[in-house]
């Protein structure tokens, strides 16, 4: 029998609308998975690492942590079917930076819908810019570059989920070479100011892409540790997508395929909770109880797994809760959603 982990990102409530939000929420699949646990523990942010709680612990899983965040670039890289040069390598996402009241902030990368041309035009364009100062520059897809910068390998860099609503001037690149970092920054931001394809999406009244975002540094030969879990993602998972196995369209075929020690990750609630809509945040929780928490409460039942690892997260916490058909048998202990308390 196999291990199945379940990584959730933003499942766990914000204190400050948890009992609420637990009071809304309809869900005794995953209620037993909470409540009859062989173990459970919070875990809190490390604040040194600018990456979200779920990032800092997916990294340490799969070995391809530095510093305790993610070191994903070389192996996203190989993803896409490029074997990276020897050196350090950045992802880089395209991504529009919005001027709120007081400061800026970061659209969401995933709802930037930028197309294959549009992405290629402007990388195009940027290229001779980022060659001009040492570095190259490489297409992954639409939403995904990869950047060669061996003198920015101390460069400490926030992932876009953690910077995401944020105020920017807390996130950007720190260290010897920010500054740096910033002059390439802002020639291509005047590069990009009046180009075509942003002329085009602003007619169509989509934001235009006006900036990039480096993160994940890794040296090229930066690969999972041979005893890494496989990792397969549910939906869309940003670039944790790139780094998978495999991707998941019938999760019923995939738990009874499941063979070791398994990683499912699945976000499809993290954009609710970032945009602090939690009607929708419940609706999405509910959808998931079918059509993941239940079957994989059926499957630990019938003994097709041996245990079951929810890690649920918000920007500041973790949680993990472990359990085994035998402790489902804990009949004493009430099911409830009061774990996510």
């Amino acid at each position: 029998m196999s291990q199945l982990t379940v990584v959730l990102p933003f499942a766990l409530p914000i204190p400050e609308f948890a009992p609420d939000l637990v009071r809304s929420l309809q869900a005794p699949a995953l209620g037993a998975l909470l409540s009859r646990t062989s173990s459970r523990q919070r875990v809190p942010l490390n604040d040194a690492v600018r990456a979200l709680p779920h990032e800092q612990w997916l990294a340490k899983a799969l070995g391809l942590a530095d510093g305790g965040g993610p070191a994903w670039a070389a192996a996203a890289m190989r993803r896409f079917g490029v074997k990276p040069e020897a050196g350090t390598w950045f992802i880089v996402n395209p991504i529009h930076i919005e001027i709120a009241r007081t400061h800026l902030m970061m659209g969401d990368p995933r709802h930037l819908g930028l197309s294959e041309p549009e992405s290629r035009a402007l990388f195009d364009t940027a290229l001779p810019y980022f060659e001009e100062a040492g570095h190259t520059l490489v297409y992954g897809d639409a939403g995904t570059w990869f950047m060669r910068a061996d003198d920015w390998a101390g460069l400490d860099t926030a992932t876009p989920e953690a910077a995401l609503g944020m105020d920017l001037t807390d996130w950007m690149p720190a260290g010897e070479r920010a500054a740096a970092f910033r002059r390439l920054q802002n020639e291509v931001q005047i590069l990009w100011h009046t180009h075509p394809v942003n002329a085009v999406r602003e007619a169509r009244r989509l934001p235009p892409v006006n900036a990039f975002w480096a993160w994940g540094a890794a040296d090229a030969g930066r690969l999972p540790a041979p005893n890494a879990p496989t990792l397969a993602v549910l939906d869309d998972g940003g670039v944790v997508e790139h780094l998978a196995d495999a991707r998941v369209e019938d999760l019923a075929q995939f738990a009874a395929g499941i063979d070791g020690d398994t990683i499912l990750y699945c976000a499809s609630a993290a954009p609710y909770a970032v945009g602090a809509d939690w009607g929708g945040w419940i609706a999405q929780l509910q959808q998931l109880e079918a059509a993941l928490f239940a079957p994989i409460l059926d499957a630990l039942m019938k003994r097709r797994l041996r245990e079951v690892r929810l890690v649920l997260s918000h920007r500041d916490a973790l949680a993990e809760f472990t359990t085994t058909a035998m402790a489902q048998r804990a009949f004493w202990r009430r099911i409830s959603l009061d774990s996510l308390l």
